[in-house]
């Protein structure tokens, strides 16, 4: 039976919008305030405002898509699920375009039940989102959506649902925006995306994951103190699952994390839909320069990536260059990506991809010359070398932030915890009518206060915010439990904007709110 999720319920109210394509709230609203509310006169993601930021961008050609969102058997390397792809393709056919184009691109709806498709890291138009209840209606089974707007920035993006847990399907594909003025020189360029994976191995599905999740674990401690179940290991809450074995993980340990490293123990990890047993293989030339850009499409896991006798340089994080800096491995959170440069070496290396702190890992291989392929279990020497983080990355001059002090704070504590699994913002959970207000011009602060034991990779849509102290440009940052961070934005496109963790299930389950520009 297909569980009903909670945007789904909330999404349904938007039949009642009113005359616009969503129904802004009326009232007073005190602009200087950090509090969310209901009351307050917002934009609404179709208004005047919306369209003249849009015409500021301009257009350019027009690059047309067509993408199918249906259920689909997928090869996994040997391993064959039934699942729900963009096509018949995991990741889903790679959707290429030149900042400055217009992307036109239709989405068909295959699927049993609803759908929508969300642009990750991209400051596109508000009522181009794709956040059902929120900037659009749901895309209902059957139907289709005409998705058509400017691409402002160059870098690595990626699409996917917005609706439910459906990323944790195969529902997602890699967007390349690339730079009429690119300043990189390399030879080749290889799309790395990183996945954890349940959907359709022994019955599992990411719904029945949710469903066992949202019954807690009525007050046991998630970091698995005082219980004897092993780091890694998948345990039952003492009720059976609507589908599949227990997937809920107890004991999953990373220091880099700040403690607990997630909730799922999922059966298998991908590189570009394979498992290691048959992983990709990207063919080059000794001394080839090689741009590598790394996407986490997981829906729990943070991955320590590495490519074997290599060392990386870092160029951009979330689309956005940075000052170069070498390093041997690197931390993704989910919905982050990374682009490097390596110069390829003889003979045959792991890029291996560990899932931080659950004992697995994902493979592919790049092959310069001969040599046997490495074995599934390879770990290359650099997964322990020098690790960079993004608070360790300094953005580019051309895309530093003006110094300014902010004429707002938004304080974002992130509460909740597996005991209830009640996963929210400032206690409450996510409701699409209560929103927090900035205005256009501003320079917003916002500060997330981490009071779970958890880590979180928290996005922020339409927008990317700068990391303190100079840097780096990001829509997704991971904050560690207890951490207090700090990012600061410039409020330049107007509308409705989501704000939530990216780890699907605690999103899910209420940690989302909604960023809303006033009249």
């Amino acid at each position: 039976m297909r569980s009903t999720t909670r945007r789904a319920v909330l999404g349904a109210g938007l039949a009642a919008a009113g005359s616009g394509l969503l129904a802004a709230c009326s009232g007073g609203s005190d602009s200087g305030s950090s509090a969310a509310t209901p009351s307050a006169d917002y934009l609404a993601p179709d208004g005047r405002e919306v369209a003249a930021a849009e015409a500021k961008r301009g257009t350019g050609p027009v690059r047309k898509v067509t993408l199918t969102a249906t259920p689909a058997r997928l090869d996994l390397g040997g391993l064959t699920v039934d699942s729900w792809a963009y096509g018949d393709r995991l990741p889903g056919r790679e959707i290429r375009v030149t900042a400055g184009d217009t992307l036109a691109l239709t989405l068909a709806n295959h699927l049993p039940e609803a759908t929508s498709l969300h642009w990750h890291g991209l400051a596109l138009r508000n009522d181009m989102d794709g956040a059902p209840g929120v900037t659009q209606r749901p895309i209902r089974a059957g139907a289709s959506f005409d998705y058509r707007f400017t691409v402002p920035h160059p870098g690595t993006y990626w699409v996917h649902p917005h609706s439910g847990v459906q990323q944790d399907r195969g529902l997602y594909a890699p967007l390349i925006v690339e730079d009429p003025k690119e300043p990189l020189s390399y030879d080749k360029e290889w799309v790395v995306v990183l996945d954890d994976w349940v959907d359709g191995v022994d019955g599992s599905t990411p719904d029945a994951v949710l469903a066992e999740l949202s019954r807690g674990m009525g007050g046991m401690d998630h970091g698995g103190h005082g219980m004897s179940k092993m780091p890694g290991m998948a345990m039952s809450t003492g009720k059976p699952g609507p589908s599949g074995p227990p997937r809920m993980m107890m004991g999953a340990a990373s220091p880099l994390l700040g403690g607990d490293a997630g909730d799922v123990a999922y059966p298998h990890y991908l590189v570009n839909g394979r498992t290691p047993d048959a992983p990709e293989t990207f063919t080059a030339k000794p001394g080839d320069r090689i741009r590598i850009r790394f996407l986490n499409a997981g829906g729990d896991t943070a991955f320590r990536v590495s490519l074997g006798g290599h060392r990386m340089t870092v160029t951009h994080t979330d689309g956005f260059p940075v000052e170069h800096a070498e390093t041997d491995t690197l931390l993704l959170g989910m919905g982050e990506r990374y682009d490097v440069l390596v110069e390829a070496g003889d003979g045959v290396f792991p890029l291996v991809a560990l899932a931080e702190g659950k004992k697995a890992a994902a493979l592919a291989v790049l092959r310069t010359g001969g040599g046997a392929a490495p074995d599934a279990s390879v770990r290359p020497r650099e997964l322990d070398g020098t690790l960079l983080t993004a608070d360790r990355l300094k953005a580019d001059r051309s895309v530093l932030l003006k110094d300014r002090r902010p004429d707002r704070t938004l304080t974002l504590r992130l509460t909740g915890g597996m005991a209830k699994y009640d996963w929210a913002i400032n206690a409450r959970k996510y409701a699409p009518g209560r929103r927090y207000p900035v205005a256009a011009g501003e320079r917003v602060r916002l500060v997330f206060v981490n009071d779970t034991t958890m880590w979180h990779p928290m996005h922020l849509h339409g927008h990317t915010f700068a990391l303190p102290g100079g840097g780096p440009r990001k829509d997704t940052a991971i904050v560690r439990p207890g951490q207090r961070l700090a990012v600061d934005f410039d409020a330049d496109n107007p509308g409705l904007w989501m704000l939530h963790c990216h780890n699907v299930y605690h999103a899910e389950s209420g940690m989302m709110t909604v960023l809303g520009y006033l009249r």
